[in-house]
């Protein structure tokens, strides 16, 4: 199974990436994956795999290019809960530089590369993102109604900005949607009202606690992370790609 080391032209330069797909010669759908925070590293690079291995050719881009190519912050083997506090003291203000405009453009940029690649199939894509990238995935199938038919975020935060706010990020998605949260990130009550705004939009969607985990449980380098709720991460993703992605 492949795996490429991508240079992606953006309007600000040039974002490092990778990519990993089947190696059979075919043409398979293609699937923007956003990382959680903590940005690029093996723990990507095998879930990134992964997905391939399913039949698709999957980017992963540095969404914090700006700042370097990944990592933009060193980071151990495992990130235990010291090492996260540190980090983040280090990361959030990147994080918080990289604007709904940067967003945008650099999705804009990834969109038209996968578009590009001779291993990529014509038709639509799907968009996936961990913790901040869950957030990321969701601006770009708002921004990108006709070409996005799938999209989902683990762990993540669903916020809008301005004085529309959720409404204005949700009422332009097309695609069919999954929301995978953790117990610690989101109470009961507030999924219900996540949930009325989703219904709102009328989006195709589930959105759900996963029960027992914290935030970042998808990610096996970390203290948070839980096998079981991993699997059932896959248990959502992949039949909502088969569903949206592989029709006909």
């Amino acid at each position: 199974m492949p795996l490429r080391n991508l240079r992606i032209p953006t309007e600000d330069g040039v974002a490092d990436g990778f990519a990993a797909f089947p190696d059979d010669g075919e043409r398979h759908p293609g699937v923007l994956m956003y990382p959680d925070g903590f940005g690029i590293r093996p723990v990507l690079r095998e879930m990134a795999l992964e997905l391939a291995g399913h039949g698709y050719y999957v980017l992963v881009p540095n969404f914090l290019h700006r700042n370097g190519p990944a990592p933009v912050v060193a980071l151990p083997e495992h990130i235990g809960e010291d090492a996260r506090r540190e980090i983040f003291a280090e990361l959030m203000p990147l994080i918080e530089a990289h604007t709904t405009d940067r967003v945008l453009n650099d999705a804009d940029a990834c969109l038209r590369f996968l578009a590009a690649q001779p291993e990529v199939a014509p038709g639509p894509v799907a968009v996936t993102g961990y913790c901040v990238g869950g957030l990321l995935a969701m601006r770009t199938a708002s921004a990108h109604p006709g070409r996005v038919a799938a999209v989902a975020g683990f762990h993540s935060p669903v916020v809008g900005d301005g004085p529309d706010g959720l409404h204005g990020l949700l009422s332009p998605v097309t695609a069919q949607v999954h929301l995978g949260h953790a117990e610690s990130d989101l109470t009961p009550e507030a999924l219900g009202e996540l949930n009325k705004a989703l219904d709102a939009a009328e989006l195709d969607h589930t959105s759900e606690i996963y029960a027992g985990t914290v935030h970042g449980f998808t990610m096996s380098d970390t203290d948070a992370f839980s096998a079981s709720a991993l699997q059932r991460h896959w248990d959502r993703l992949l039949p909502l790609l088969g569903r949206t992605l592989r029709q006909g």
